[in-house]
């Protein structure tokens, strides 16, 4: 199971349950709700029939309420409604007064059913007449909760004494649309609030991995040989993390850059070196002069060669050991390859070689000047070195496309043997030369394509179709 999705799962399944738990207590508190406030109407109500009867309720040898009052109540009932609450529709009164006296016998039922019946064990009347609040819910039919009455009784008083008792009636499904709507229209915000969590952990669990996959990548890239610097993450463990792992392959690197450097070094050395010794062995102080001068001028020679190598060796090492470029500013690629095709004239001269400059349009990129002054000068000399007598050189520049320009410098040599394709770019890897039959450092090649890597650019170098080879060096106009 991935990290991602462990991530994602954890936080969805406890928000999710975090949101049922909150939306199913407050879903159990709507109906107690609903019926506390219908409660509180119903004293008030209680309260106001009660004050309203009194002066009828005393004056009646029976205890009943008059007539008109009665009229009134019944009217009541049948009333016709056009109240519009919260988009339920209400039409007529559900409510049922009764009144008691004070040995709790019914004496008026605004419903007519149950006159004369003794009410004073219940809840309402019984509580009531002993000053209490007096207040009760019974199920009409005991098999159906939503049958339940709320019963709410107020005392009738005469000389501040209870004579008889107003029971205001009402059943609580006349409440249930309400409820039932205020319960429909949470489920659905439930809904979209689960909804909205399962976006919501995604987008947690993308984030949060989105650094590790970076860091990912990033050990990838390196396992590949290429050139980045550790990503910068918002994350401080994470970020100590990349400087660590950083740090282990500059240190791993090195060790294999020290042991590889010294093994090919000691290897490249060797002839020199043996050549070195042989002719100081053999000069003696009775050699002719003209084999003393051929013997020394072998070992002035090889001096040079191993001089250059080690030069050579310096300046890639050091360029390797850079991560990124530090020199950039905006140059003219046009003048910078006229000033290198300048200083490669009197190589050019000596050869009978012409050179054909082709550019686009002025070019200018931001760039270390003196690292692609020296990636065109080692492409330029490798074209003369394997150009044959009056021959001609292609030194082109061109536009890819709006991120990317083309150097391409291409000669009519032999090309490169199919054998040594994938070993040009190996260090101190080098074909002999066609006119001298001399090997170079082998490290020209190696030179260009770290400059290209550090411009995060691309080198290619390849045969042509008809004779010679084509080197291109690709570069971005904008450094990121």
């Amino acid at each position: 199971m991935s990290l991602n999705f462990r991530i994602f799962s954890a936080y969805f399944v406890v928000l999710a349950l975090a949101i049922y738990l909150l939306f199913n207590a407050f879903m159990s508190e709507i109906k107690p709700g609903y019926r506390q406030s219908t409660e509180e109407a119903l004293v008030d109500m209680a309260n106001l029939v009660a004050e309203l009867i009194t002066e009828d309720f005393i004056g009646n040898n029976q205890h009943s309420i008059s007539p008109n009052i009665q009229d009134s109540i019944s009217r009541l009932g049948q009333r016709a409604y056009q109240a519009d609450i919260f988009n339920t529709q209400k039409s007529y009164s559900k409510l049922r007064i009764y009144i008691t006296d004070k040995q709790g016998i019914v004496r008026y039922d605004s419903s007519g059913k149950d006159i004369g019946a003794d009410y004073s064990q219940w809840n309402d009347v019984y509580l009531t007449l002993r000053g209490q609040y007096g207040a009760r819910s019974t199920k009409a039919d005991p098999n159906d909760d939503l049958s339940s009455v709320m019963h709410v009784a107020a005392p009738i008083y005469h000389q501040q004494q209870i004579i008889g008792v107003v029971t205001v009636a009402k059943p609580n499904i006349a409440v249930q649309p309400f409820i039932d709507k205020v319960r429909a229209k949470l489920k659905n915000q439930g809904i979209w609030l689960i909804v909205m969590s399962f976006v919501l952990a995604l987008a947690l669990a993308y984030g949060l991995t989105h650094s590790i996959r970076k860091l990912v990548n990033y050990a990838n890239n390196v396992a590949q040989g290429k050139r980045l610097s550790p990503p910068k993450l918002a994350e401080k463990e994470l970020s100590k993390l990349a400087d660590a792992m950083e740090n282990m392959r500059q240190q791993l690197e090195g060790k294999e850059y020290v042991e590889q450097y010294i093994h090919t070094l000691t290897h490249e050395l060797k002839s020199p070196i043996s050549a070195i010794k042989g002719a100081s062995e053999i000069i003696s102080a009775d050699m002719k002069s003209a084999d003393l001068t051929r013997f020394i001028q072998n070992i002035q020679s090889e001096t040079n060669r191993i001089n250059n190598l080690v030069n050579k060796l310096l300046e890639l090492a050091s360029l390797e050991k850079q991560q990124s470029l530090t020199q950039l500013s905006k140059i003219n690629l046009n003048q910078l390859l006229d000033k290198v095709v300048e200083s490669k004239q009197y190589a050019l001269e000596s050869k009978s070689i012409s050179i054909q400059t082709t550019y686009s349009q002025p070019t200018v990129i931001q760039a270390d000047k003196l690292l692609i002054s020296q990636a065109v000068d080692n492409l330029l000399q490798n074209a003369i070195d394997f150009s044959p007598q009056q021959s001609r050189i292609k030194l082109q520049l061109s536009h890819i496309n709006d991120k990317q320009i083309s150097i391409q410098v291409e000669d009519q040599g032999s090309g490169i043997p199919h054998y040594a394709l994938d070993k040009i770019f190996n260090r101190f890897y080098s074909l002999p030369r066609p006119s001298t039959g001399q090997k170079s450092s082998g490290l020209g090649l190696c030179f260009v394509q770290q400059i290209a890597e550090l411009h995060q650019g691309q080198f290619f170098i390849n045969n042509t179709q008809n004779q010679g080879a084509i080197a291109q060096l690709i570069l971005p106009t904008q450094q990121n």
